[in-house]
């Protein structure tokens, strides 16, 4: 017996938690329940992130969360739960499975089988902004080395565990050379220790392309956190309907398993909610704490729904469909048909699917880091990036003379042109000729010219090398 925290959500949420319930007691699931609240009237009761310390508490000792969507109240600068729920307990891996039903649900894609793993807590969504100048607002893309080893690792033994052939990497690290480079890098560093999988890595622009036109070419595709958000539900809308899929959310203790759709209010009450997503997300958990006979024995029970046209309005369609129910109808049809297998669809089988073993992070023994230059961001109202050379050029040292202007990474100064259009952010790169190491002092001392000359200093980035290797992008047209 497995001990769950559920939460019932907002707007659809509770008829589709009832109904994924229904189910899962029906097929014989050992779990207990304890039940929270969270999301909108947590938030209006005066809680900013809609979750309480005491739920917290309840999560964290169950390690198992069941959660039906939430509504977000509009402005007043509620935080997403969701984010911070993966952010607060480290749910590292998104996982989403997108899966043709072809022919009961309409897809142009009648073959696709794809599974989406996400990096869940870095990049962008790390979000860390700042508004830097009258017109310049900055994120910041943090991408860790422990970040991309854990969920690459994830995502070759999802594959490994549940039959899969092919890990496909997505990233754009022909222009985020530091970042995506890293992602990269650590891809292919691990890929060979999982000899028997094929592995192969497509620019996420063109990989989205033949994703959107070809899904039939991947298996499961593993890519850092923003494409991943933005992919996963391209595939599963692809694949039939965001609506029919659901997500896991996984950590090294605790994991989150969830609909990916959101709380629809405006069909709650109407027993019109089709309950699939939230029960995939259910089926994910079962396998998740080792139930996978419960959970295969949903699973097909649910592909027999589908393929007998016993469907939500959806997915109700003349010609297909044989009959349409409402949430509770459905999740009746799904009981009934438990032990029985599709005969269309392909049925499952989950052969000793349980919570992923994954090898512990180690962290590397520390590179030489020199320090050898410094990017000083100014705001400056010119236009003329010879004009702003020529002042900043004054707070240089004899050992640290300017090298570069940029504005918006694009160099302007030396040799710009005069096509380029330039904002009131500059970034000042200050390196010496020789590519000799520096201290910081020499640093401190181009800012404290800054100052004495009224230079606007918005931030600084330091500029190192790795055991020789510079590691910082050049500025474009460079």
């Amino acid at each position: 017996m497995t001990r769950i925290t559920v939460a019932k959500g907002d707007g659809i949420g509770p008829e589709i938690m009832d109904a994924t319930l229904s189910i899962m007691r029906a097929a014989g699931a050992a779990i207990e329940i304890d039940e929270i609240d969270v999301g909108e009237q947590v938030y209006l009761a005066g809680n900013m992130s809609g979750i309480s310390s005491e739920s917290w508490e309840v999560i964290r000792r169950n390690k198992v969360f069941l959660k039906a969507p939430i509504t977000t109240p509009q402005g007043g600068g509620y935080k997403s739960l969701n984010v911070t729920i993966r952010k607060m307990l480290g749910l590292y891996a998104n996982v989403r499975p997108c899966m043709s039903l072809h022919p009961f649900v309409d897809t142009k894609h009648p073959g696709m089988d794809v599974v989406i793993v996400r990096e869940n807590e870095e990049d962008l969504y790390a979000g860390i902004e700042h508004q830097q100048s009258d017109e310049v607002v900055q994120c910041l893309k943090l991408i860790s080395r422990p970040g991309c080893e854990k969920i690459v690792h994830y995502a070759f033994t999802y594959a490994r565990q549940y039959g899969r052939q092919k890990i496909t990497c997505f990233t754009k690290d022909n222009i985020m050379k530091q970042t995506d480079g890293l992602f990269h890098r650590v891809f292919d560093e691990i890929a060979p220790t999982y000899p028997e999988l094929q592995h192969e890595h497509w620019i996420v622009d063109i990989g989205a392309a033949k994703l959107a036109d070809t899904p039939e070419a991947f298996d499961v595709i593993v890519m850092p956190n923003l494409y991943g958000d933005v992919l996963s539900d391209v595939a599963a809308q692809i694949a039939g309907s965001v609506g029919l899929a659901g997500s896991a959310n996984i950590g090294e203790e605790c994991a989150m398993f969830e609909a990916i759709h959101g709380s629809a209010p405006r069909r709650a009450g109407q027993n019109l909610a089709n309950p699939s997503g939230l029960l995939q997300g259910a089926i994910m958990l079962l396998n998740h704490i080792g139930q996978s006979d419960v959970a295969e024995r949903i699973q097909n029970a649910w592909l027999k729904t589908i393929e007998d046209g016993i469907h939500t309005y959806d997915i109700y369609k003349e010609g297909v469909s044989q009959q349409k129910v409402g949430t509770r109808e459905f999740a009746e049809a799904v009981i009934a048909r438990l032990g029985q297998q599709p005969e269309t669809l392909k049925p499952v089988t989950y052969a000793n699917t349980t919570a992923l073993q994954l090898p512990t992070y180690r962290r590397k023994p520390a590179a030489k880091k020199d320090l050898l230059g410094v990017d000083v961001f100014v705001q400056w109202p010119g236009h003329d990036p010879n004009e702003l050379a020529t002042l900043v050029g004054q707070l240089a040292t004899p050992d640290l003379p300017l090298s570069m202007i940029t504005n918006r990474g694009i160099k302007v100064w030396p040799n710009g042109f005069k096509e380029t259009f330039c904002t009131d952010h500059w970034r000042c790169r200050f390196l010496p000729t020789g590519g000799q190491p520096i201290a910081k002092q020499q640093i401190i001392s181009v800012l404290t010219n800054a100052m004495a000359s009224g230079v606007d200093t918005i931030k600084t980035e330091n500029l190192y090398a790795f055991d020789g290797k510079p590691a910082f992008s050049m500025g474009q047209g460079q």
